[in-house]
């Protein structure tokens, strides 16, 4: 989704050049003619709507200082950029002083603003971003954090917020990676427990022998290797919350001393002599049907009625393709911030082709993609040449039906026959370069030499392309003629 923004100034002459400017760039853009105007559109119903503000000093009435001081009490959080014709030392000082994130003196290349612009936006990001970490590690992390609005989450974050006030137990069900973790923490962070440990065992995890002990603990000398005491995780979470991943895949017999604990409030360390009482909040996770599980005597049907008391089913990222806008925005964000990147977003062809996308693997196998087409993309903006396994650019190997080695070749998509072949005449392996060669060849013949759909097709960068050529030395007009 384009970023807005807020261009105030009391000159529609400078209004409608910023307007160009910046729509060029990809932004939309809303406009105010001046300050009260600016105030009431950035802290009224649609205030979320505006992401950053291009403010004139200089205009009659509120002037730009004034509107950067109101700001700081009402959206301290939307950054400022701030335009005027004076570039006085004094004015820059006060600018920043009063809350401008950026100070442009008139009149400005186009570039300079767009990269003032995007370096706003990159900030408010990141800090927000480190808000969300920082909320996560401390116990303070709500549904208000979570990414997206769609009105297949909503139902889920209603039934979150009413289980969260009270201490019953609450069984999130969902697929593998749709976030079954990340709504335990929202019900933790809204509930009287937030300050308090948020402990997770993935229960698939365990070895089988160890689980009693990571569970329950267990005292020195209790069994060979025991050389001291271990509190399990439910005495680690005392007082707070814990959250039991994959609780489908617990053994019976844990089970079992599961359901004592719930029942009793109480744990029977491994050589204790006396069970030890504990305080815990139990929210636990599954993508298994449990109910099958009971039937299949997989999953004790005493314990699951003790943990279904309160079901939460989150829904898969299919079924909520708009929430898949914010998520992108905020994996691109983490991974700037992570490994030292600029990527600024993508474009609206690449969100089309990302929402059709079936995802089998829910939001994790998103934020995988999301890394990969970052790692490759040549460009400030993500691309759908930068997702070749959605978009289908990748050549696949056609193996479908078993023959001879010297029928294996590399299937260029496409309505005719041609191909690449990848083994020479007495079945060995051509090289990649070799390989490479023939199909970067074939790729501008068949494109008739257009580079940019050439590079596209191919998943790769103009600029790698163009040095591919060179490297291969093909002769692009011959090709193109052939």
């Amino acid at each position: 989704m384009a970023k807005t923004v807020l261009i105030v100034d009391d000159d529609p002459t400078q209004r409608r050049l910023l307007q160009a400017v910046v729509e060029r760039s990809g932004f939309s853009v809303l406009q105010a003619g001046d300050g009260d105007t600016a105030l009431r559109m950035a802290s009224g119903p649609d205030a979320a709507g505006v992401d950053v503000m291009l403010l004139d000093l200089v205009m009659p009435g509120r002037d730009g200082m004034d509107v950067l001081s109101e700001l700081q009490k009402i959206r301290a959080d939307l950054p400022v950029i701030v335009l005027t014709g004076k570039g006085s030392i004094e004015a820059v000082v006060a600018a920043m002083k009063g809350g401008a994130r950026d100070f442009v003196v008139k009149p400005a290349a186009p570039e300079r603003i767009i990269v003032s612009i995007r370096n706003a936006l990159e900030v408010k990001t990141l800090t927000r971003e480190v808000s969300r970490l920082k909320k996560r590690t401390e116990g303070g992390f709500t549904f208000d954090d979570l990414i997206g609005n769609s009105a297949a989450m909503r139902p889920v974050v209603a039934m979150g917020e009413r289980g969260a006030k009270a201490s019953i137990p609450i069984l999130i069900t969902g697929e593998s990676g749709v976030g079954k973790e990340v709504i335990a923490r929202a019900i933790q962070g809204a509930s009287d427990r937030a300050d308090k440990p948020f402990i997770t065992v993935n229960c698939g995890a365990i070895p089988e022998t160890l689980v009693e002990s990571i569970l329950f603990g267990h005292e020195k000398g209790a069994f060979t290797g025991a050389g001291a005491k271990h509190l399990g995780k439910f005495q680690e979470a005392h007082g707070g919350t814990l959250f039991l991943d994959e609780i489908g895949e617990l053994p019976l017999d844990m089970q079992v001393k599961l359901l004592r604990v719930l029942q009793e409030g109480e744990v029977d360390p491994i050589g204790s002599k006396r069970p030890v009482p504990v305080d815990v909040r139990i929210l636990s996770a599954t993508n298994r049907d449990l109910a099958d599980c009971v039937r299949d005597g997989t999953f004790r049907e005493d314990l699951f009625y003790r943990l279904n008391v309160f079901p939460i089913s989150v829904p898969p990222l299919r079924e909520r393709s708009e929430d898949i806008p914010a998520l992108v925005e905020h994996f691109v964000a983490r991974f700037n911030a992570q490994e030292k990147m600029s990527v600024s977003g993508a474009t609206a062809e690449t969100l089309a082709l990302l929402r059709d996308h079936e995802w089998k693997g829910n939001v994790r196998q998103l934020e995988n993609t999301i890394f990969r087409a970052m790692i490759l993309s040549d460009g400030n903006s993500l691309r759908p040449n930068d997702f070749p396994q959605l978009s289908g650019l990748l050549p696949t190997m056609d193996i479908a039906e078993p023959g001879p080695l010297d029928s294996l070749v590399l299937q260029v998509p496409d309505e005719d026959d041609s191909a690449v072949a990848v083994l020479d005449r007495e079945g060995h392996l051509r090289t990649l370069e070799d390989i490479e060669r023939d199909l970067i060849e074939f790729a501008i013949q068949t494109y008739s030499g257009h580079m940019s759909e050439v590079a596209r097709r191919l998943g790769i960068g103009r600029s790698t392309l163009y040095r591919k050529v060179r490297e291969h030395a093909l002769d692009v007009d011959q090709v193109r003629s052939a």
